[in-house]
C-alpha cells in the first residue's frame, strides 16, 4: 500500500524557534528537529511526503491589518462567513513562510491561501471550496492512507485530516509532532477528529511507525 505523509505548514511565522508572528506554543527548535527525524524515516521507508505552506498576499482577508479598526484574533463575519483575524504570517516570499525541514524530502509542496478573498486551513480546500492540487497529487501516486502532523492542530491540522478523511483517505495523526494554538480549542479539535474516524497516535516509536506503511 502507498502511503502518503502530510506535513502541514511547518513555517517560521508560526514557531517559536523563529519567533514567528503567530508562534504556536511548543515549536522550539527540538520540536522542529523531531519533526525532521520523523519525516526523514518516513522518506527512508517509502513513503510519499508532501508539505503544505500557507503562501498569502499581504492584502489577505485573514490580517486584521486589512480591516481598520479591528484587532488581532477577533472574529468577523465576511459574506456569511466567520473570519478570526490574525497577524499578517506567511506572506509570500518572505522568509517567516518558509518551511522549516528540508524541502528536498518533500515530492511537493501545496501551497494555500494564495487567494486574497478566503482563508485557508486545509491543505486541500479554502473556504471559498477553491481545491488545490493535494487530492490529484495523491491519487496519482495510489495514495489510500494518509499520515498528518504539524502546525496547528486546532486549525490547519485538523482542517486538513478532516477533509481527508471526507474525501476517503484512512488517515492517521501522529499527536505527537502536533501543536496547538490554545488548550481548549485544540481538545475540541482531537475530540472531532476522532469522531469523524481519524486515528490518533500517541508516541513516536518506530516500530510503530514503520508499521503504518504496511
Amino acid at each position: 500500500m502507498k502511503v502518503g505523509v502530510i506535513v502541514v505548514d511547518l513555517q517560521g511565522d508560526f514557531t517559536e524557534y523563529k519567533g514567528g508572528s503567530l508562534a504556536v506554543p511548543g515549536t522550539d527548535r527540538h520540536y522542529i528537529e523531531k519533526v525532521q527525524e520523523v519525516t526523514e524515516r518516513f522518506k527512508l521507508w517509502g513513503a510519499l511526503i508532501i508539505g503544505t505552506q500557507d503562501w498569502h498576499p499581504p492584502d489577505h482577508v485573514s490580517f486584521y491589518t486589512n480591516h481598520p479598526g479591528k484587532k488581532a484574533f477577533e472574529v468577523i463575519e465576511i459574506q456569511g462567513r466567520k473570519q478570526t483575524l490574525w497577524p499578517p504570517h506567511c506572506i509570500q516570499g518572505t522568509e517567516g513562510a518558509r518551511i522549516l525541514i528540508d524541502n528536498n524530502l518533500f515530492r511537493a509542496v501545496v501551497q494555500k491561501g494564495r487567494d486574497p478573498r478566503f482563508d485557508s486551513y486545509s491543505g486541500f480546500q479554502d473556504d471559498g471550496g477553491n481545491r488545490t492540487e493535494l487530492d490529484t497529487i495523491l491519487k496519482i501516486n495510489g495514495v489510500k492512507r494518509l499520515i498528518v502532523y504539524g502546525l496547528a492542530t486546532d486549525y490547519c491540522v485538523r482542517a486538513t485530516a478532516v477533509d481527508a478523511r471526507g474525501l476517503g483517505y484512512e488517515v492517521f495523526l501522529l499527536k505527537d509532532l502536533c501543536r496547538g494554538v490554545a488548550p481548549d480549542t485544540t481538545a475540541m479539535a482531537l475530540e472531532e477528529m476522532a469522531r469523524t474516524g481519524i486515528k490518533i497516535l500517541e508516541g513516536l516509536n518506530p516500530e510503530e511507525l514503520r508499521g503504518l506503511l504496511t
